[in-house]
């Protein structure tokens, strides 16, 4: 059953498409996403100190839905300066058919493995990880660990509408420069590709994996953020797009790598 506050499904765009469904989440949350990125700053965490350091591990990292490659700068840089080495997506802007954008991200973990020599570990936003996620499914010997950050990969995505307009938006621009893959069903469960055959599969991952969910989420219920093993989630007290700048997620996110690294060492 939809959740407390659940709207009537959209009938454009989105015609019978139990998949994504409309709700009232506290989008003002999202206006905060700023305090987050000033108490980054300030946190010792930001410069690498009192947390695990890597020893060069490859992570890349995956922005969410019509976000770019520098979206992510600041995970990507403190990544560096705490031991990794950080790899962009390669994706641009995340606005792309999401199969298509897994292929691109493909290309990017065979190179971060044929360059480190290592497994990959993969840190992905919202959509971003959900494009992780499918990358995970049918490639998992390339992956350590996939960190999924406020991502909606259960079978309902419970959203606020603005998201289901902005994923209309993009399904009217079809074939521009960015969205030259496209198509009518993208973005919904009508969506036939491989992408959502691996999302949607009723199997459980056999990579490892953990689920960061923003408690104070603006556009995604956070039960649409969680995994089924309850020991896999970790609530985070921020707004989805907060999410990809606080410092009690780093913290987290720096605990998770070393621990799938098997490392203790602190910087």
């Amino acid at each position: 059953m939809p959740p407390a506050g659940a709207t009537a499904p959209f009938t454009t765009d989105n015609l019978d498409d139990h998949s994504v469904q409309p709700v009232l989440t506290p989008i003002a949350n999202e206006a905060r996403w700023y305090r987050d990125w000033l108490q980054l700053r300030f946190s010792p965490v930001y410069y690498g100190l009192g947390i695990p350091h890597g020893h060069g591990e490859p992570v890349v990292v995956v922005p969410g839905f019509m976000g770019t490659d520098l979206s992510l700068m600041e995970l990507f840089w403190w990544l560096g300066r705490i031991g990794y080495e950080p790899y962009y997506s390669g994706l641009g802007v995340n606005i792309d058919c999401p199969d298509a954008s897994t292929d691109l991200v493909l290309n990017t973990v065979r190179r971060a493995r044929a360059e480190t020599g290592r497994r990959v570990h993969l840190i992905g936003h919202s959509l971003g990880a959900l494009i992780a996620r499918s990358v995970a499914f049918e490639h998992a010997d390339d992956v350590d660990l996939l960190i999924s950050m406020a991502a909606p990969f259960n079978e309902v995505a419970y959203v606020h509408p603005t998201l289901i307009e902005a994923m209309a938006a993009v399904r009217r621009q079809a074939g521009g420069h960015l969205t030259w893959n496209i198509a009518p069903t993208c973005y919904s469960g009508h969506c036939s590709c491989r992408f959502t055959a691996n999302i949607m599969r009723p199997q459980r991952p056999t990579f490892r994996r953990r689920a960061l969910y923003a408690t104070r989420d603006g556009l995604v219920r956070p039960e649409s953020c969680q995994e089924a093993e309850p020991e896999y989630n970790i609530g985070i007290a921020t707004s989805h797009y907060g999410m990809i700048y606080n410092s009690e997620a780093y913290r987290t996110v720096a605990s998770l790598l070393a621990e799938a690294n098997g490392s203790s060492g602190s910087g």
